[in-house]
């Protein structure tokens, strides 16, 4: 029954730390998209002073809601394990008792027959009994044994008892913690149905100007196209550089790591909110049309300045009409490029280190006045980006 005991205990308390550990990962990402989310309030700020929507509004928008959607996942996922907990509380409590009840019965019935052995058989009379020394030995230390045992009765029953009484209070606590996360739910879940309201309402906005949408598109179209024309260009120059020319071992190796870095690259901005994916994709608005990205679009608010993603050298700088300044940075045999710069801070053949700034990206007054840089990563083909970028 004591290991019984022990085990409930043991068990209890190995759940209680696991748990919590998951409660303070889902925290953690929570407090990281409530942060993202005031993030994208400001990039939607001078939003609400224009006369009309904006699709990079639309997309922030739509950024926005799931992160508000994620933000409620977590809390119900919080509350699931609480409850899950508080249930792992309440039967250990029980058990506990039961126990502890049994234990007191016993002790309670151990200390009345020690009681009536003493009151027919003193110890005293019992150790000078014996037949002889030895035996006399063995009999005192049979009695401290059997006073030790009860001792140690008595200090578990305290044991018992001091645990249940903090598991009550740790019960206590998920019970206010449930409390307060449905609270909270209940107003995430409330500024969600409003921020869907404001979403359906700039989808309406946006589909009476339809054919302006088309016109923008198909000048994104455009501009897409000469920006991967011009970097075909400069891809094959440097594929026939490097045919001739092997990697040195310094690129070669700056190229492993490059690889074994992929999922944890730094982003090409110090902060902003992903506006446009890598792929093809249904347009947000006019549905019958799809859009296709050879890298990712990241739109942050006001001055931003454009970094590498890791230590490289820049093997071009190039100007694209409507797409202002180009950077292509070589990883090994891996190529980073950054697209719609101004002020570029850096100069072919320059070997830069991870994070260091290579220019600002162009601030557009069309766009609210936020900045939207254009990210690829190449080799042999383009790959999606957000692979490659730590997860905020």
């Amino acid at each position: 029954m004591r290991r019984l005991i022990i085990f409930n205990m043991v068990f209890l308390f190995a759940c209680a730390i696991s748990g919590a550990q998951t409660r303070a990962e889902i925290e953690e990402q929570r407090k990281k998209n409530l942060e993202e989310i005031a993030y994208v309030d400001n990039l939607l700020i001078s939003t609400s002073k224009e006369k009309s929507a904006s699709l990079n509004a639309l997309k922030i928008l739509g950024n926005k809601l799931n992160l508000r959607e994620s933000v409620i996942k977590g809390m119900g996922e919080e509350i699931n394990l609480l409850n899950e907990r508080i249930e792992l509380n309440r039967l250990a409590i029980e058990m506990m008792e039961e126990d502890l009840i049994k234990l007191r019965r016993e002790y309670s019935n151990a200390i009345i027959n020690s009681y009536k052995s003493k009151k027919s058989n003193p110890e005293l009379v019992f150790i000078l009994s014996a037949k002889d020394f030895n035996q006399g030995y063995k009999r005192v230390k049979y009695l401290q044994q059997v006073t030790k045992i009860r001792r140690n009765e008595s200090e578990i029953i305290s044991e018992i008892i001091e645990e249940i009484e903090e598991s009550k209070k740790r019960l206590e606590i998920d019970l206010r913690n449930i409390s307060d996360l449905q609270h909270r739910e209940v107003l995430q879940k409330g500024l969600l149905q409003n921020e869907q309201a404001k979403k359906q309402k700039m989808v309406k906005s946006l589909n009476a100007r339809e054919k302006q949408l088309q016109r923008e598109l198909e000048e994104k179209k455009k501009k897409a196209k000469k920006l991967e024309k011009e970097l075909a260009r400069i891809i094959e120059e440097e594929r026939k550089k490097s045919s001739v020319t092997a990697l040195t071992p310094e690129q070669k190796l700056i190229g492993d790591n490059f690889l074994e870095n992929k999922g944890r690259l730094p982003w090409p901005v110090e902060r902003g909110v992903i506006t446009a994916h890598f792929g093809k994709h249904q347009h947000p608005v006019l549905k019958y049309l799809t859009e296709e990205n050879i890298g990712i679009e990241i739109t942050s608010s006001g001055k931003t300045m454009a970094r590498s993603v890791f230590k490289g050298e820049v093997t071009a700088i190039t100007a694209i009409s409507g797409s202002n300044m180009t950077v292509i940075i070589r990883h090994g045999k891996y190529l980073s490029v950054y697209n719609n710069l101004v002020n570029v801070k850096v100069k072919k053949g320059e070997i830069v280190e991870t994070k260091q700034i290579i220019g600002d990206v162009f601030n557009d007054k069309a766009s609210e006045y936020n900045s939207i840089i254009k990210f690829m990563i190449f080799e042999g083909k383009y790959m999606d980006p957000e692979l490659w970028l730590a997860k905020i």
